[in-house]
C-alpha cells in the first residue's frame, strides 16, 4: 500500500471508474504544486461529473477535519466551473481563504451567478472578509465593496437563502444599516429560519447589549436550529446571564448538536460552575472519542476565558468591578440546584437547502 502516491498516480486512480478512489489519496490534494494542478485541471473534463463532485464533497470533509490542510488552489482554479455544484463545492472549500485576490470573484458570484446555491456560499465566505476589514486587516475600500455587495443581495436576491447568507455575513459588520437588518429578521418570529439567521448574526456583532434580552429570550425556543443560534450567540457575546439556563438545558438537552453548542458557550462564558459541569461531563465519557475530544477543547478554551476574566478583573478598580466577573470560589460553593451531579447528563455551515416562501 502507498500511503505517499506521486501525484500521476493519484490522477490515474481518480480516472479509474471502475474503482473506488482511495481516501488516502484526498491529502495529495493539499497545497498542490503548480504543475500538478495544471495536471489536474488538463484531465478534469474527462473525469465523469459524479466523481468530480464527489471528490470536492470528500474535499470539504476533509478540510474541516483538519484545518492544516489547504485545498484553496484546486478550489480558485474551479470558481468558473461549467457545473454548480462544481462551482458552489469550490467557493465552500475557500471558507478559510483570506486571499483578497478572491473578493472579486466572490462578488461576482455573489451578484451574477445563476445557481442560488453558490451565490449563497459566496455571502457566507465573504463574512470572512467582512471581519478582516473590521480588525483592519483588509483595505477599507474592499471592505466597501463587500459590504455594499452584501448589503444588496440582503435586501434584494431573489432568494431567500442568498438573503439570510448575506444577513449573517453581514453579522460583522459595525455599518449603520445592519442592526436594523438583524432585527428586521428576528422579529419574524414565526419564520424559524430568518430567526436563526438574526441570532447568528447577532452572536457576530459583539454588541452584548443591544442583543442580550433576545438572545436570552431564544434560549429555549421549540426549534432546535434557532435554540442552537441563540446558544452560539450566548457564548459568542458572552453573555454571564446566560449561564444559569445553559447548565440547566445541558442537563436536559436531547439534540446533540445543540448540546455540543452548549458545551463550547459555556466554555466561552465561564462562571460558577462551568468548570463542574464541563469536568463531570468528560470524566463520564469513557472511549477515546470525538465527543471526548471536544469535551477536552471546551475545557482548553474555558482555561482561556477564565484567565481572560481574571486579567480583565485585575484591571478594573475593585469598586468597579461587574460581579459577574469570575470568581474561583464560586465553583465550589453556588447552589446549582438538587441532584446536580446526578442528573446533568441525563437531558452553519449547514448544507444546501431548499428554497421556502419569503
Amino acid at each position: 500500500m502507498d500511503d505517499n502516491p506521486k501525484f500521476p498516480q493519484v490522477l490515474q486512480a481518480l480516472q479509474d471508474e471502475d474503482q473506488t478512489f482511495p481516501p488516502r489519496y484526498l491529502y495529495a490534494f493539499s497545497d498542490l504544486p503548480p504543475a500538478d494542478l495544471r495536471a489536474l485541471l488538463d484531465v478534469w473534463p474527462q473525469i465523469s461529473l459524479r466523481r468530480r463532485r464527489a471528490l470536492l464533497e470528500d474535499l470539504e470533509i476533509l478540510a474541516e477535519a483538519d484545518t492544516l490542510l489547504s485545498f484553496d488552489d484546486l478550489a480558485a482554479a474551479l470558481l468558473d466551473d461549467p457545473d454548480a455544484v462544481i462551482r458552489m463545492l469550490a467557493v465552500r472549500l475557500l471558507w478559510q481563504s483570506e486571499d483578497f485576490r478572491l473578493v472579486p470573484q466572490f462578488l461576482r458570484i455573489l451578484s451574477a451567478d445563476e445557481d442560488y446555491f453558490t451565490r449563497a456560499a459566496a455571502a457566507s465566505v465573504l463574512g470572512r472578509f467582512v471581519y478582516l476589514g473590521e480588525v483592519e486587516e483588509m483595505e477599507a475600500g474592499l471592505l466597501q465593496q463587500v459590504e455594499e455587495a452584501l448589503l444588496a443581495a440582503c435586501t434584494r436576491d431573489a432568494q431567500k437563502l442568498v438573503r439570510r447568507r448575506a444577513l449573517e455575513a453581514l453579522g460583522f459588520s459595525s455599518r449603520p444599516e445592519v442592526p436594523g437588518l438583524i432585527a428586521e429578521a428576528a422579529n419574524r418570529q414565526q419564520d424559524v429560519e430568518w430567526l436563526a439567521s438574526a441570532l447568528f448574526a447577532m452572536g457576530r456583532s459583539g454588541f452584548q447589549e443591544r442583543w442580550q434580552t433576545t438572545v436570552m429570550a431564544h434560549l429555549e425556543h421549540y426549534d432546535s436550529q434557532v435554540r442552537m443560534e441563540a446558544v452560539r450567540a450566548a457564548g459568542a457575546l458572552s453573555l454571564p446571564q446566560a449561564r444559569r439556563p445553559l447548565l440547566r438545558m445541558l442537563r436536559q438537552e436531547d439534540d446533540q448538536d445543540v448540546r455540543d453548542a452548549i458545551i463550547w458557550a459555556l466554555s466561552e462564558i465561564g462562571g460558577a460552575g462551568v468548570r463542574q459541569a464541563l469536568e463531570e461531563l468528560y470524566a463520564r465519557l469513557e472511549d477515546e472519542s470525538e465527543d471526548e475530544s471536544f469535551v477536552r477543547d471546551a475545557l482548553d478554551n474555558l482555561d482561556f476565558t477564565e484567565d481572560t476574566l481574571a486579567f480583565d478583573l485585575f484591571d478594573i478598580p475593585l469598586a468597579d468591578r461587574p460581579m459577574r466577573n469570575f470568581d474561583p470560589s464560586e465553583a465550589e460553593t453556588e447552589d446549582l440546584g438538587p441532584s446536580w451531579e446526578e442528573d446533568w447528563l441525563s437531558g452553519s455551515a449547514d448544507q444546501p437547502e431548499g428554497e421556502e416562501p419569503s
